[in-house]
């Protein structure tokens, strides 16, 4: 008797997986949302962590665009998301941060600031990024580099993802005091707590079952 309704349970429980149009929508918006967070610190002259916040920083040094370097950062860490997060999250990653790269070039042409308050940049910007990220991590996918190692840690050391991010998103923005004014790195500072605290309030181990 507990066979039989064990087995109608398993056989009535709902599928929860995500179909390919819902990713592919997550795909697009997540990575615009992010890009849109990437032009206003770009503009503002402001970084964040992670492989972006690494872009950024050669980007303000060396006047060569996001979107190449950013892509460029990445391409060593796939072989760590292959082999531990498996292939789908590995082609998901590859094409956010495709899309992102993509998107960052494509932003300048779209949008235009003849005014923008570096305050609000760095919220707004850090919120927009938390959020695009979240989308994508909702997916099953990342933006490479340290959202691998991050969801990695998380998934089978049960370290928060946002936690771990913020550690070393501090450790990236105390090496922008080199090439920034100080007071952009305050408010990059501020920009990244906003982003990891949206990451590490809303994304929690076990909590999204639908996206395994």
């Amino acid at each position: 008797m507990t066979s039989t309704t064990t087995n109608t349970a398993e056989t009535t429980k709902p599928d929860l997986g995500h179909r390919l149009y819902e990713d592919v929508l997550a795909l697009l918006l997540g990575t615009m949302v992010v890009s849109l967070g990437v032009m206003l610190y770009s503009e503002s002259v402001l970084v964040t962590g992670s492989t972006a916040g690494a872009a950024l920083l050669i980007e303000h040094a060396t006047g060569i665009g996001f979107g190449v370097i950013f892509f460029a950062i990445n391409l060593p860490f796939y072989w760590l998301a292959f082999k531990r997060m498996g292939m789908a999250f590995t082609i998901k990653t590859f094409i956010a941060v495709g899309l992102v790269s993509v998107f960052s070039k494509l932003m300048p042409m779209w949008i235009d600031f003849s005014m923008l308050n570096p305050i609000f940049a760095a919220i707004a910007g850090g919120a927009l990024m938390g959020i695009g990220l979240l989308m994508l991590f909702r997916h099953r996918a990342g933006l490479g580099g340290i959202n691998i190692l991050a969801l990695f840690l998380q998934e089978h050391l049960g370290i928060r993802a946002g936690y771990f991010q913020l550690a070393v998103d501090l450790v990236i923005l105390a090496c922008a005091f080199l090439t920034l004014p100080f007071d952009k790195v305050l408010l990059s500072i501020l920009g990244a707590v906003v982003l990891n605290l949206i990451i590490a309030l809303n994304h929690r181990p076990g909590r999204y079952l639908a996206a395994r």
